[in-house]
């Protein structure tokens, strides 16, 4: 470029991509420099969790492959079925995300504004979303296919042509995510739709739970060939293997890669390919008008209920305001213990909650695989036999209920402080002050979070058979475990807020998001294997009393530490906040 001559503005996509990167890279440079500590912290934490993966995969696909004649199909279908999963639950999280960045972001609607084409805002917004989406698959497949190689000894060219694989495979769940978000933006508010959507959910979720039941195996049929009784097990995995899935393309190219069969390897990942670029040039070039005709729906609305005339005689009651208390208020009213304005405060949150459609749908999304996992352990409950097996699941599905615990608790508490913004200034000049504030989104935390749990213990443990005694035991252990939970998810919310997002995906995806995601496992690890070595029901039957007690001893201990703890620093950070 010569002196003087005007320099040379990078096309706006490429604005972005340099800028957001910049900011993400200053970000990480600033966490570093605050607290050494905790992103030391993480850091072993990341590398711990795979290298621990790495080995729980490797052991246990070497323990598969021990069966002779059978190994290799028990880890082909296991990988067919793991990428066909792994691809409806990218798209599920496709879909909330980009529905989230492209219609309820205050960034989208900032560069609405701008002399912006609206292609290129989509364009952003959609790399955006497949990043935001497709970390977390990145960060489960990894160890299993270092493990897979490792164990079949595969060449040095099969890890980089997998990285790529992987790479193409995360654009197709992205691309369907997002072209369903602009559509349920743009049609929504049809009562057409809504009743379509609605029957096929139901009808999706009657034909889950009919495929999903396992095939009975009884005496008789074990009598006979191997292989026989092993197609009739695997019979309700078999669309995994139908050859039109983007999941059969991944899976056929990885398999065949590692067999030393390239050209068949080279043929899938050509199918692969092609798709990715078809789809994602259409996605590119066509998507940007149907965004911004989307957009201009959702921002013109007034609600997605308006087709119909029990909504609109409510709000015809509405603009006259004769109109009494709300569910909320009605359900809330019967707590006479409660100052009115902790009920007030209570009733905001849950109007809140309930008005971001991303937040509650992600909450149905969840308790839809939850109802996966306890229909099956019904049917999974009738090959238990041994009481160390029988030990063993029951403490395993504790760990399972926590695990669901730990993912409320980090996605929907964790981001509630900071959802004020800025805002939070009017609460803190209230009479109510922000200590009060922040324990009233404690216990009503808690108190939600520990319906769901009770309930959930209560029914897992139904369906596994086991004894009123077991259940009262893992139900007094998950109470505790939900009120640190929640300690943990609401302190470190007040010592690590992030008062300029009104995304909780964002604020979630931060340093104190991940700290608290981290710290949930850790104590979700080391609660369920102290109360574990020291459960009633040890080799011979019952466990000693001292070791009984010692166990809930360093239970509670734990619990307080991890749970109190950060909830009494936030106490004390939120008494003397500074706006």
């Amino acid at each position: 470029m010569r002196p003087g001559s005007p320099r040379a503005v990078p096309p706006p996509l490429l604005l972005l991509l340099r800028v957001n990167a910049l900011q993400s890279w200053r970000r990480i440079l600033t966490l570093r420099g605050q607290s050494r500590l905790l992103t030391s912290l993480i850091g072993g934490f990341v590398i711990g969790y795979l290298w621990l993966a790495f080995l729980l995969f490797r052991h246990g696909l070497a323990f598969v492959d021990t069966f002779p004649g059978l190994g290799t199909l028990l880890t082909e279908r296991l990988l067919y079925v793991l990428f066909a999963f792994l691809f409806v639950l990218l798209w599920l999280s496709n879909l909330v995300i980009c529905y989230t960045n492209l219609f309820r972001n205050r960034e989208t609607g900032f560069l609405l504004a701008l002399p912006i084409p609206a292609r290129t805002i989509f364009r952003w917004k959609f790399i955006e979303s497949a990043l935001l989406a497709s970390w977390a698959f990145l960060f489960l497949i990894a160890p299993l296919l270092a493990a897979y190689g490792l164990n079949h000894g595969v060449p040095w060219h099969f890890y980089p042509v997998t990285v790529l694989l992987i790479g193409l495979f995360i654009v197709l769940p992205a691309v369907a995510g997002a072209w369903c978000a602009v559509n349920l933006a743009r049609y929504l508010d049809r009562r057409s739709f809504q009743v379509v959507a609605a029957a096929v959910a139901v009808l999706l979720l009657v034909g889950a739970a009919f495929w999903l039941q396992p095939e009975p195996v009884n005496d008789e049929r074990l009598e006979t060939r191997v292989l026989a009784v092993l197609d009739r097990l695997l019979l309700k995995t078999r669309f995994a293997d139908f050859p039109l899935l983007p999941s059969y393309w991944l899976s056929a190219s990885v398999l065949d890669w590692s067999e030393g069969a390239l050209t068949a390897a080279g043929f899938f990942i050509l199918v692969l390919l092609s798709h990715v670029l078809f789809f994602g040039s259409l996605c590119f070039t066509g998507m940007g008008n149907l965004f911004y005709d989307a957009a201009s729906v959702v921002q013109s609305r007034g609600s997605v209920f308006g087709q119909w005339d029990w909504f609109r005689r409510w709000r015809a009651r509405a603009r006259t305001f004769s109109y009494g208390p709300g569910p909320a208020e009605v359900v809330l009213s019967a707590a006479r213990w409660l100052p009115p304005d902790v009920r007030a405060l209570l009733v905001k949150d849950a109007r809140m909650f309930w008005r971001d459609t991303t937040q509650w749908g992600q909450t149905l999304v969840l308790f839809g695989l939850l109802g996966v996992y306890v229909i099956n352990l019904r049917h999974f409950s009738q090959q238990l036999s041994s009481p160390f097996w029988i030990k063993l699941i029951s403490f395993l599905n504790l760990a399972a209920c926590s695990l669901n615990l730990a993912t409320l608790t980090t996605r929907f508490v964790f981001p509630q402080f900071s959802l004020e913004g800025r805002r939070l200034w009017i609460i803190g000049l209230a009479p109510l002050g922000l200590v009060r504030v922040l324990k009233a989104k404690f216990w009503l935390a808690s108190v939600a979070s520990m319906c769901v749990t009770l309930g959930l213990v209560a029914l897992s443990c139904r369906m596994l058979k086991l004894p009123w005694g077991h259940t009262l035991y893992f139900a007094g252990a998950i109470t505790v475990m939900t009120l640190s939970l929640n300690g943990l998810a609401v302190g470190l919310g007040a010592l690590y807020p992030n008062l300029r997002e009104d995304n909780p995906s964002k604020i979630v995806s931060g340093f104190g998001g991940t700290f608290c995601l981290v710290l949930s496992f850790l104590y979700i690890l080391g609660s369920v294997t102290v109360l574990a070595l020291g459960s009633p029901w040890g080799r011979a039957g019952t466990g000693s009393i001292a070791a009984q007690a010692a166990s809930w001893a360093g239970f509670v201990a734990l619990s307080l530490l991890l749970g109190g703890l950060p909830l009494y620093l936030g106490l004390r950070k939120v008494a003397d906040f500074e706006f």
